[in-house]
Protein backbone atom coordinates (compact mmCIF):
# COMPACT_ATOMS: atom_id res chain seq x y z
CA UNK A 1 0.00 0.00 0.00
CA UNK A 2 0.96 3.67 -0.12
CA UNK A 3 1.28 5.38 2.90
CA UNK A 4 0.20 8.40 3.64
CA UNK A 5 3.09 11.38 3.26
CA UNK A 6 1.95 12.89 6.95
CA UNK A 7 2.42 9.83 8.70
CA UNK A 8 6.07 9.46 9.32
CA UNK A 9 6.24 7.80 12.53
CA UNK A 10 6.09 4.69 10.35
CA UNK A 11 10.08 5.08 9.55
CA UNK A 12 12.52 4.02 11.63
CA UNK A 13 16.04 5.30 12.15
CA UNK A 14 17.66 2.51 10.19
CA UNK A 15 15.21 3.74 7.46
CA UNK A 16 16.81 7.67 7.73
CA UNK A 17 20.24 6.35 7.77
CA UNK A 18 19.84 4.29 4.41
CA UNK A 19 17.53 7.10 2.84
CA UNK A 20 20.51 9.83 3.86
CA UNK A 21 22.90 7.79 1.88
CA UNK A 22 20.50 7.57 -0.91
CA UNK A 23 20.56 11.35 -0.83
CA UNK A 24 24.52 11.54 -0.85
CA UNK A 25 24.73 9.25 -3.55
CA UNK A 26 22.27 11.48 -5.47
CA UNK A 27 24.62 14.40 -4.98
CA UNK A 28 27.19 13.12 -7.09
CA UNK A 29 25.00 13.26 -10.11
CA UNK A 30 25.49 17.52 -9.63
CA UNK A 31 26.80 18.73 -12.95
CA UNK A 32 26.74 15.70 -15.01
CA UNK A 33 22.64 14.78 -15.45
CA UNK A 34 20.73 17.82 -16.06
CA UNK A 35 18.34 18.28 -16.88
CA UNK A 36 17.28 15.27 -15.26
CA UNK A 37 17.21 15.21 -11.91
CA UNK A 38 20.05 13.88 -9.46
CA UNK A 39 18.38 10.50 -7.88
CA UNK A 40 20.33 7.99 -5.60
CA UNK A 41 19.32 4.75 -4.41
CA UNK A 42 20.28 2.23 -1.82
CA UNK A 43 19.06 -1.62 -2.17
CA UNK A 44 18.96 -3.34 1.31
CA UNK A 45 18.76 -7.77 1.64
CA UNK A 46 15.60 -9.06 3.56
CA UNK A 47 18.26 -8.79 6.60
CA UNK A 48 18.30 -5.05 6.16
CA UNK A 49 21.49 -4.81 5.19
CA UNK A 50 23.26 -2.78 2.33
CA UNK A 51 23.68 -5.19 -1.24
CA UNK A 52 23.81 -2.23 -3.48
CA UNK A 53 24.04 1.38 -4.61
CA UNK A 54 23.97 3.58 -7.09
CA UNK A 55 22.87 6.96 -8.53
CA UNK A 56 22.34 8.50 -11.72
CA UNK A 57 25.38 8.97 -13.19
CA UNK A 58 24.86 11.29 -16.73
CA UNK A 59 22.38 12.43 -18.77
CA UNK A 60 21.19 9.53 -21.12
CA UNK A 61 22.68 7.02 -18.92
CA UNK A 62 20.69 4.55 -16.61
CA UNK A 63 18.62 5.51 -13.52
CA UNK A 64 19.84 4.74 -10.23
CA UNK A 65 17.78 1.96 -9.05
CA UNK A 66 18.93 0.28 -12.29
CA UNK A 67 22.69 1.09 -11.27
CA UNK A 68 21.95 -0.13 -7.60
CA UNK A 69 20.14 -3.44 -8.61
CA UNK A 70 23.21 -4.23 -10.98
CA UNK A 71 25.61 -4.24 -7.83
CA UNK A 72 22.63 -6.27 -6.00
CA UNK A 73 21.65 -8.77 -8.20
CA UNK A 74 19.81 -11.47 -6.80
CA UNK A 75 20.74 -10.05 -3.22
CA UNK A 76 17.88 -7.62 -3.93
CA UNK A 77 15.05 -10.89 -3.42
CA UNK A 78 12.82 -9.63 -0.63
CA UNK A 79 14.46 -6.45 0.50
CA UNK A 80 13.61 -2.57 0.00
CA UNK A 81 14.85 -0.12 -2.48
CA UNK A 82 15.51 3.57 -0.85
CA UNK A 83 15.44 5.82 -3.46
CA UNK A 84 15.14 10.05 -3.42
CA UNK A 85 12.69 10.33 -6.36
CA UNK A 86 9.99 8.00 -7.25
CA UNK A 87 10.94 5.66 -10.13
CA UNK A 88 9.87 6.83 -13.00
CA UNK A 89 7.03 4.58 -15.18
CA UNK A 90 7.78 5.94 -18.76
CA UNK A 91 10.01 5.48 -21.66
CA UNK A 92 12.75 8.39 -22.17
CA UNK A 93 15.91 7.52 -23.18
CA UNK A 94 15.61 4.49 -20.76
CA UNK A 95 13.34 2.25 -19.99
CA UNK A 96 10.98 2.77 -16.90
CA UNK A 97 12.54 2.31 -13.91
CA UNK A 98 9.18 0.51 -12.37
CA UNK A 99 10.20 -2.45 -14.58
CA UNK A 100 13.67 -2.86 -13.00
CA UNK A 101 12.40 -2.25 -9.47
CA UNK A 102 9.79 -5.41 -10.25
CA UNK A 103 12.49 -7.67 -11.72
CA UNK A 104 14.68 -7.25 -8.79
CA UNK A 105 11.64 -9.04 -6.37
CA UNK A 106 12.05 -6.27 -3.74
CA UNK A 107 9.28 -6.25 -1.54
CA UNK A 108 9.66 -3.07 -0.25
CA UNK A 109 10.17 0.49 -1.75
CA UNK A 110 10.55 3.76 0.12
CA UNK A 111 11.01 7.31 -1.73
CA UNK A 112 11.56 10.69 -0.67
CA UNK A 113 9.08 12.52 -3.08
CA UNK A 114 6.48 11.94 -5.56
CA UNK A 115 7.84 13.02 -9.16
CA UNK A 116 6.23 15.95 -10.67
CA UNK A 117 7.13 15.33 -13.97
CA UNK A 118 3.81 14.84 -15.37
CA UNK A 119 4.39 11.41 -17.17
CA UNK A 120 5.23 10.21 -13.58
CA UNK A 121 3.71 12.02 -11.06
CA UNK A 122 2.49 9.33 -8.72
CA UNK A 123 1.85 7.11 -11.29
CA UNK A 124 5.55 5.21 -10.64
CA UNK A 125 4.29 4.55 -6.97
CA UNK A 126 0.62 3.73 -8.32
CA UNK A 127 2.10 0.70 -10.62
CA UNK A 128 4.57 -0.96 -8.05
CA UNK A 129 1.40 -0.75 -5.47
CA UNK A 130 -0.96 -2.59 -7.63
CA UNK A 131 1.75 -4.92 -8.21
CA UNK A 132 1.62 -5.98 -4.88
CA UNK A 133 5.11 -3.82 -3.24
CA UNK A 134 4.76 -2.05 0.13
CA UNK A 135 5.26 1.49 -1.13
CA UNK A 136 6.10 4.31 1.36
CA UNK A 137 6.52 7.63 0.11
CA UNK A 138 7.81 10.96 2.02
CA UNK A 139 11.46 10.16 4.44
CA UNK A 140 13.27 12.94 4.48
CA UNK A 141 11.16 14.83 1.62
CA UNK A 142 12.33 18.38 2.71
CA UNK A 143 15.74 17.48 1.79
CA UNK A 144 15.22 16.09 -1.63
CA UNK A 145 13.01 18.44 -2.69
CA UNK A 146 15.99 21.07 -1.63
CA UNK A 147 18.60 19.09 -3.33
CA UNK A 148 16.69 19.01 -6.57
CA UNK A 149 15.21 22.58 -6.48
CA UNK A 150 16.49 23.26 -10.19
CA UNK A 151 15.18 20.69 -11.43
CA UNK A 152 11.80 21.42 -9.69
CA UNK A 153 11.89 25.17 -10.74
CA UNK A 154 12.58 24.09 -14.52
CA UNK A 155 9.29 21.94 -14.30
CA UNK A 156 7.45 24.58 -12.25
CA UNK A 157 7.93 28.02 -13.99
CA UNK A 158 9.88 27.22 -17.35
CA UNK A 159 13.38 29.00 -16.17
CA UNK A 160 16.29 27.58 -15.07
CA UNK A 161 17.55 28.00 -11.25
CA UNK A 162 19.49 31.38 -10.79
CA UNK A 163 22.53 32.02 -8.94
CA UNK A 164 23.98 35.04 -8.38
CA UNK A 165 27.96 35.12 -7.46
CA UNK A 166 30.33 37.95 -6.90
CA UNK A 167 33.49 38.97 -4.17
CA UNK A 168 33.36 42.03 -2.01
CA UNK A 169 35.86 43.37 0.97
CA UNK A 170 34.40 43.49 4.47
CA UNK A 171 32.87 47.04 3.75
CA UNK A 172 30.75 45.66 1.07
CA UNK A 173 32.71 47.12 -2.03
CA UNK A 174 33.17 44.86 -5.63
CA UNK A 175 35.98 47.09 -6.91
CA UNK A 176 37.95 50.60 -5.83
CA UNK A 177 36.81 53.66 -6.49
CA UNK A 178 39.09 53.52 -9.55
CA UNK A 179 37.13 50.24 -10.96
CA UNK A 180 39.90 48.04 -9.87
CA UNK A 181 39.10 44.36 -8.52
CA UNK A 182 41.69 42.03 -8.97
CA UNK A 183 41.58 40.46 -6.95
CA UNK A 184 39.29 41.30 -4.14
CA UNK A 185 38.86 37.59 -3.25
CA UNK A 186 41.93 34.76 -3.30
CA UNK A 187 43.03 31.86 -4.96
CA UNK A 188 40.83 29.67 -2.90
CA UNK A 189 37.89 31.32 -3.30
CA UNK A 190 38.52 31.65 -6.92
CA UNK A 191 38.70 28.14 -7.45
CA UNK A 192 35.88 27.78 -6.13
CA UNK A 193 33.87 30.20 -8.44
CA UNK A 194 35.52 27.58 -11.38
CA UNK A 195 34.02 24.54 -10.08
CA UNK A 196 30.85 26.33 -10.16
CA UNK A 197 31.17 27.51 -13.22
CA UNK A 198 31.86 23.89 -14.36
CA UNK A 199 28.65 22.40 -13.35
CA UNK A 200 26.11 25.24 -14.82
CA UNK A 201 24.72 25.72 -18.36
CA UNK A 202 25.24 29.32 -19.05
CA UNK A 203 27.13 32.36 -17.40
CA UNK A 204 25.80 35.75 -17.38
CA UNK A 205 27.38 39.13 -17.09
CA UNK A 206 26.66 42.39 -18.57
CA UNK A 207 28.25 44.72 -20.94
CA UNK A 208 29.92 46.88 -18.31
CA UNK A 209 32.01 44.17 -17.04
CA UNK A 210 32.56 42.43 -20.28
CA UNK A 211 34.53 45.79 -21.16
CA UNK A 212 35.85 46.33 -17.35
CA UNK A 213 37.16 42.77 -17.65
CA UNK A 214 37.22 41.01 -20.72
CA UNK A 215 36.18 37.96 -19.24
CA UNK A 216 36.71 34.24 -20.65
CA UNK A 217 34.22 33.14 -18.30
CA UNK A 218 35.37 29.52 -18.86
CA UNK A 219 36.05 26.99 -15.90
CA UNK A 220 39.51 25.94 -15.91
CA UNK A 221 39.77 23.44 -15.32
CA UNK A 222 37.04 22.30 -17.15
CA UNK A 223 34.16 20.44 -15.43
CA UNK A 224 31.21 18.41 -16.51
CA UNK A 225 29.67 21.31 -18.30
CA UNK A 226 30.52 23.46 -20.90
CA UNK A 227 28.70 26.47 -20.12
CA UNK A 228 27.20 29.24 -22.29
CA UNK A 229 28.85 32.61 -22.04
CA UNK A 230 26.05 35.22 -22.33
CA UNK A 231 26.36 38.78 -22.49
CA UNK A 232 23.20 41.33 -21.24
CA UNK A 233 23.00 44.58 -23.33
CA UNK A 234 20.29 46.86 -23.79
CA UNK A 235 22.48 48.94 -26.11
CA UNK A 236 24.10 46.48 -28.30
CA UNK A 237 27.28 48.60 -27.72
CA UNK A 238 30.11 45.52 -27.45
CA UNK A 239 33.38 45.75 -28.52
CA UNK A 240 33.81 43.56 -32.06
CA UNK A 241 36.85 41.86 -30.81
CA UNK A 242 37.40 40.26 -26.92
CA UNK A 243 38.39 36.96 -25.57
CA UNK A 244 35.15 35.80 -25.20
CA UNK A 245 34.66 35.77 -28.60
CA UNK A 246 38.74 34.76 -29.68
CA UNK A 247 37.35 31.53 -27.89
CA UNK A 248 33.63 30.67 -29.46
CA UNK A 249 34.95 27.57 -30.51
CA UNK A 250 35.51 26.60 -26.99
CA UNK A 251 31.83 27.47 -25.34
CA UNK A 252 29.14 28.64 -27.10
CA UNK A 253 28.72 33.04 -26.81
CA UNK A 254 25.29 34.48 -26.90
CA UNK A 255 24.06 38.02 -26.39
CA UNK A 256 21.17 38.97 -25.36
CA UNK A 257 19.81 42.25 -26.32
CA UNK A 258 16.65 44.66 -27.12
CA UNK A 259 15.44 43.63 -30.98
CA UNK A 260 16.27 47.22 -32.39
CA UNK A 261 20.17 46.49 -30.92
CA UNK A 262 20.02 43.21 -32.92
CA UNK A 263 21.93 45.32 -36.12
CA UNK A 264 25.16 46.77 -34.51
CA UNK A 265 26.16 42.87 -33.63
CA UNK A 266 26.93 41.78 -37.28
CA UNK A 267 30.84 41.65 -35.85
CA UNK A 268 29.90 38.76 -33.07
CA UNK A 269 27.37 36.76 -35.69
CA UNK A 270 29.93 36.42 -37.91
CA UNK A 271 32.30 35.48 -35.42
CA UNK A 272 30.18 32.53 -34.44
CA UNK A 273 28.25 34.32 -31.23
CA UNK A 274 24.40 33.92 -31.53
CA UNK A 275 22.33 37.20 -31.09
CA UNK A 276 18.75 37.20 -29.38
CA UNK A 277 16.87 40.02 -29.26
CA UNK A 278 13.60 40.41 -27.36
CA UNK A 279 10.49 42.94 -27.08
CA UNK A 280 10.47 43.89 -23.45
CA UNK A 281 12.28 43.16 -20.30
CA UNK A 282 15.24 41.02 -21.45
CA UNK A 283 16.03 39.49 -17.80
CA UNK A 284 12.56 37.34 -17.93
CA UNK A 285 12.53 36.94 -21.76
CA UNK A 286 16.07 35.41 -21.79
CA UNK A 287 15.59 33.18 -18.40
CA UNK A 288 12.11 31.87 -20.38
CA UNK A 289 14.25 31.32 -23.64
CA UNK A 290 16.86 29.45 -21.76
CA UNK A 291 14.28 27.15 -20.03
CA UNK A 292 12.58 26.04 -23.39
CA UNK A 293 16.55 25.04 -24.35
CA UNK A 294 16.47 23.24 -21.10
CA UNK A 295 19.02 24.74 -19.27
CA UNK A 296 18.45 23.77 -15.26
CA UNK A 297 20.56 25.75 -13.33
CA UNK A 298 22.99 29.56 -14.86
CA UNK A 299 25.25 31.48 -12.97
CA UNK A 300 24.97 35.46 -13.07
CA UNK A 301 28.60 36.74 -12.17
CA UNK A 302 28.11 40.65 -12.31
CA UNK A 303 28.18 43.89 -12.87
CA UNK A 304 26.07 45.60 -10.57
CA UNK A 305 23.71 46.55 -13.07
CA UNK A 306 23.33 43.38 -14.21
CA UNK A 307 22.34 41.43 -10.60
CA UNK A 308 20.24 43.95 -9.61
CA UNK A 309 18.20 43.77 -12.72
CA UNK A 310 18.01 40.06 -11.27
CA UNK A 311 17.27 40.79 -8.06
CA UNK A 312 14.27 43.79 -8.69
CA UNK A 313 12.67 40.76 -11.35
CA UNK A 314 12.79 38.65 -7.91
CA UNK A 315 14.91 36.17 -10.11
CA UNK A 316 17.88 34.88 -7.59
CA UNK A 317 17.22 31.72 -6.44
CA UNK A 318 21.01 31.06 -4.89
CA UNK A 319 24.17 33.70 -3.92
CA UNK A 320 27.41 32.33 -3.46
CA UNK A 321 29.50 35.39 -1.75
CA UNK A 322 33.11 35.41 -1.07
CA UNK A 323 33.87 37.75 1.89
CA UNK A 324 37.46 39.05 1.92
CA UNK A 325 39.27 40.49 5.40
CA UNK A 326 39.54 44.01 3.58
CA UNK A 327 38.44 47.30 3.95
CA UNK A 328 38.32 49.52 0.55
CA UNK A 329 36.03 52.56 1.27
CA UNK A 330 35.12 55.43 -1.03
CA UNK A 331 31.45 56.68 -1.71
CA UNK A 332 32.61 56.43 -5.28
CA UNK A 333 33.23 52.49 -4.97
CA UNK A 334 31.00 50.22 -6.17
CA UNK A 335 28.60 48.08 -4.03
CA UNK A 336 27.82 44.49 -5.35
CA UNK A 337 24.23 45.03 -6.76
CA UNK A 338 22.56 47.57 -8.39
CA UNK A 339 18.99 48.58 -10.12
CA UNK A 340 15.84 49.78 -7.97
CA UNK A 341 16.22 48.03 -5.08
CA UNK A 342 13.75 48.10 -2.24
CA UNK A 343 12.07 50.72 -0.88
CA UNK A 344 11.70 49.24 2.80
CA UNK A 345 13.36 46.51 4.54
CA UNK A 346 10.19 44.56 5.19
CA UNK A 347 10.02 44.16 1.75
CA UNK A 348 13.98 42.08 1.75
CA UNK A 349 12.89 38.26 1.68
CA UNK A 350 15.50 36.03 3.62
CA UNK A 351 17.48 33.28 2.14
CA UNK A 352 16.86 30.46 4.62
CA UNK A 353 19.33 27.39 3.61
CA UNK A 354 22.58 29.04 4.65
CA UNK A 355 26.20 27.58 4.98
CA UNK A 356 29.19 29.36 5.70
CA UNK A 357 32.85 28.13 4.92
CA UNK A 358 36.26 29.93 5.31
CA UNK A 359 38.93 30.03 2.44
CA UNK A 360 42.27 30.90 3.28
CA UNK A 361 40.69 33.54 4.99
CA UNK A 362 38.05 34.75 2.46
CA UNK A 363 34.21 33.49 3.98
CA UNK A 364 32.33 31.67 1.54
CA UNK A 365 28.39 32.57 1.74
CA UNK A 366 26.01 30.21 0.01
CA UNK A 367 22.33 31.08 0.42
CA UNK A 368 19.24 29.18 -1.45
CA UNK A 369 15.90 30.80 -1.56
CA UNK A 370 13.06 29.04 0.09
CA UNK A 371 10.93 28.42 -2.70
CA UNK A 372 7.23 28.21 -3.04
CA UNK A 373 5.29 24.80 -2.99
CA UNK A 374 5.48 22.54 -6.74
CA UNK A 375 2.90 22.83 -9.56
CA UNK A 376 1.78 19.57 -10.62
CA UNK A 377 0.17 20.88 -13.18
CA UNK A 378 2.63 23.58 -14.82
CA UNK A 379 3.69 23.89 -18.36
CA UNK A 380 7.20 21.50 -18.47
CA UNK A 381 9.61 20.94 -20.58
CA UNK A 382 10.16 17.20 -20.94
CA UNK A 383 13.11 15.43 -19.31
CA UNK A 384 14.46 12.09 -19.54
Amino acid sequence: MVRADSDLSRFSAHDERTMRRALALAERGRGSVEPNPMVGAVVLNSAGEVVGEGWHERFGGPHAEVNAFAVAGDAARGGALFVTLEPCCHWGKTPPCTEAVLKSGVARVVAAMRDPFPAVAGGGLQALRESGLSVDVGLLEAEAVRLNAPYLTLLREGRPWVIAKWAMSLDGKIATRTGDSKWISNAGSRAKVHELRGRVDAILVGRGTLLADDPLLTARPPGPRAAARIVVTESGDLPPDCRLLRTVGEAPAIVATRSGAVGKLAAWTSAGAEVIGFDGPIVPLLLAELGRRRMTNVLVEGGAGLLGSFRDADLIDEAHVYVAPKLIGGDEALSPMGGSGLAAMGEAEGFGDLALRVLDGDVWIVAKRLHRSISHNSSVIPTS
